[in-house]
């Protein structure tokens, strides 16, 4: 695929780096955006030296929501299109079900992934943040859904994300309100992992991402299954008895020898997918 309003790299331990490339319009979100994110995730979600995927905006801002052009033509229009294409990639699909759909795909991702949220984060943007795995934020990033102001409703599933991060309480304000709230007003809520003044954020992102792809992928993997696939049902017990299962599974695998082999001989393991 062309990629014309994002970019992707991947280095050479395994963090890969995916920007919304819109710096002119404040990386605002249009279909063909939409596309290339799914396209490019399938690619990183196959390639077996990619151990996480870094999301973050181009230039200061992380996403300025919906492009004005879009909200400007559904004024007359009589029905919503997403403008996602037919042929758009699928990553995360067919994992569950319930992660089958847009932005929700992100849970179905082998790979986990990071919102680094360098500047305002609007609209859609923040479902899209949502739904990483992790999230950081640059302080004094600006949030807000804004769809209250817009006559619209919670957008992508925030309102089933939200309050599973941050409880329903503050989601209502979130939702309800559409107002602007800083990154530090959401890190004290949970849903930001760490808010880092601009002159450390991007090295505290990076040796996070470092910390991901040195673990074990198979570990990290079944991980990210058992939280979001545990969130789905409410029977503890199912989840402890899962595990075990997984346990038993896993000692039989690689990473589990190389793990405990590294720590034997009191080195880092050097896992492989």
């Amino acid at each position: 695929m062309e990629l014309k309003v994002t970019r992707y790299e991947v280095d050479g331990e395994g963090v890969a780096t995916l920007w919304l490339d819109r710096p002119g319009r404040g990386n605002s979100w249009t279909g063909r955006m939409h596309d290339e994110i799914r396209w490019i995730c399938a690619q990183l979600d196959a390639d077996e030296q990619v151990r996480v995927i870094v999301l973050r905006g181009a230039g200061n801002v992380f996403c300025a929501g919906a492009d004005f052009k879009a909200l400007d033509h559904y004024v007359e229009a009589d029905h919503y299109d997403p403008a996602l294409s037919q042929e758009a990639a699928n990553p995360g699909y067919g994992v569950r079900a319930e992660f089958d759909g847009d932005m929700v795909w992100q849970l179905g991702l082998l790979k986990p992934m990071i919102a680094a949220v360098n500047g305002a984060c609007a609209g859609i943007a923040v479902a899209l943040a949502a739904f990483c795995d992790l999230r950081f934020a640059v302080e004094g990033a600006k949030i807000t859904t804004a769809t209250p102001k817009l006559g619209l409703p919670a957008e992508y599933g925030l309102s089933w994300i939200l309050p599973r991060l941050v409880g329903v309480t503050r989601s209502a304000d979130i939702l309800l309100t559409g107002r602007v709230i800083l990154a530090e007003e959401m890190r004290e809520w949970g849903f930001f992992n760490a808010v880092l003044a601009p002159a450390a954020f991007d090295a505290h992102v990076a040796r996070f991402a470092g910390l991901l792809a040195a673990a074990s992928p198979d570990s990290v993997t079944t991980a990210k299954r058992q939280l979001w696939g545990d969130l789905l049902h409410q029977d503890p017990r199912a989840a402890v008895e899962q595990s075990k299962l997984l346990i038993g599974e896993m000692m039989q695998r690689p990473d589990y020898t190389e793990g405990v082999t590294a720590m034997r001989e009191k080195r880092a393991p050097r896992f492989t997918r």
